[in-house]
This record gives structure tokens, C-alpha cells and sequence, in this order.
């Protein structure tokens, strides 16, 4: 990727997380990321692209937390890398988060984020699915949408209402009943 176009998305990030959706043109994102007036529109010609290059973004840099996750020892293991992760991804990495958040709302009356955002979450099971696979889930792929499902709603819970409260117990007993 061209070092214009990641500015550009990094920005549109910055822009979404910290400003929210109505804030996201593609002359803030020029602005934001330094660049010359049309830079942001020679990539993302209209708004629904910028939208789902932001998700594709995204995805490029949370997909590799998600696959470090593969080769848990055991279930406690694996319970205290999902808490890990939600405890970064609402804390030190919350601008991603909370712009990522923006997105899938707007997903909801755009088909073309809709199959941008779908995508990466087919990424993300399919990389958790393997591993409740391993450790012993008789239905890998239903565990890995519980799991999934447990998580967004926690993160969705620390970034609109700023509720910090210890995610191990719920990922815990989510992660033990999707095994069985």
C-alpha cells in the first residue's frame, strides 16, 4: 500500500474514532493526514469506499492479534488472551475501536460496508474457529460467533458507556459453555 493511501486511511481512523461518523470527509481526512486537497478521493471515490477501506484497514491490523491467539496451551490461556485483547483494543488502541464501532452502524444502511464489514468477520472466525477446534469445541464455528459475540458486546459496552469492568468472568463462562 502506498504510504498516500495508508496516511490517508490512518486518518479517516483518527477522524472516526476520535470525531465520529459526521465527521468523516475525504477533505478532513486530506487534512488530517497532511495531504494535498483530493488526495483522499483519487483512492476512495466515494464516501461508502472510504468506509470500507477504513473496515479493510482495520481488519489488516487486527487480524494478526486474533491469529497470535492460535495455539493456546489450554483453556485458561486462551480465556486470558481474549481478555488481553479486549482490554487493548479498549484501552490503548480505543481511537481503532470506537472508529471501527462508527462503521458497522453505518453498515447497517449501506450494502457495500455491509459486505466490507462481513468480510473481516469472516477473517476474524474463521481464525478463532480453528482454534476452539483445538481445544476441543464440538461445534468450532458456533463457539467461535459466541466467543465473537461475547467480545463485541463487551467492547461495545467500554467504548459507549465506559464501563471497565473485568471481561475475564464473561469471556471465562462463554469460552467454557462454547466448549462444553
Amino acid at each position: 500500500m502506498t504510504s498516500t493511501k495508508a496516511r490517508a486511511l490512518d486518518a479517516a481512523l483518527d477522524l472516526l474514532g476520535t470525531e465520529g461518523l459526521r465527521s468523516l470527509t475525504h477533505a478532513r481526512v486530506d487534512e488530517r493526514a497532511g495531504l494535498p486537497k483530493g488526495s483522499t478521493s483519487n483512492y476512495f471515490r466515494t464516501r461508502a469506499a472510504l468506509l470500507s477501506g477504513v473496515v479493510e484497514w482495520i481488519v489488516d491490523k487486527e487480524l494478526p492479534m486474533v491469529g497470535a491467539m492460535a495455539e493456546p496451551a489450554g483453556i485458561d490461556e486462551f480465556v486470558g488472551q481474549m481478555t488481553a485483547m479486549i482490554d487493548y483494543t479498549t484501552g490503548q488502541n480505543r481511537t481503532l475501536t470506537t472508529a471501527r464501532l462508527a462503521v458497522f452502524g453505518e453498515a447497517a444502511h449501506n450494502s457495500e460496508i455491509r459486505a466490507a464489514v462481513s468480510r473481516g468477520r469472516a477473517g476474524m472466525e474463521l481464525a478463532l474457529t480453528g482454534t476452539l477446534a483445538r481445544l476441543g469445541a464440538r461445534e468450532p464455528l458456533t463457539a467461535a460467533r459466541a466467543v465473537m459475540a461475547c467480545a463485541e458486546g463487551i467492547v461495545l459496552h467500554r467504548i459507549a458507556r465506559h464501563d471497565d469492568a473485568d471481561a475475564r468472568p464473561l469471556i471465562d463462562t462463554v469460552v467454557r459453555g462454547a466448549l462444553g
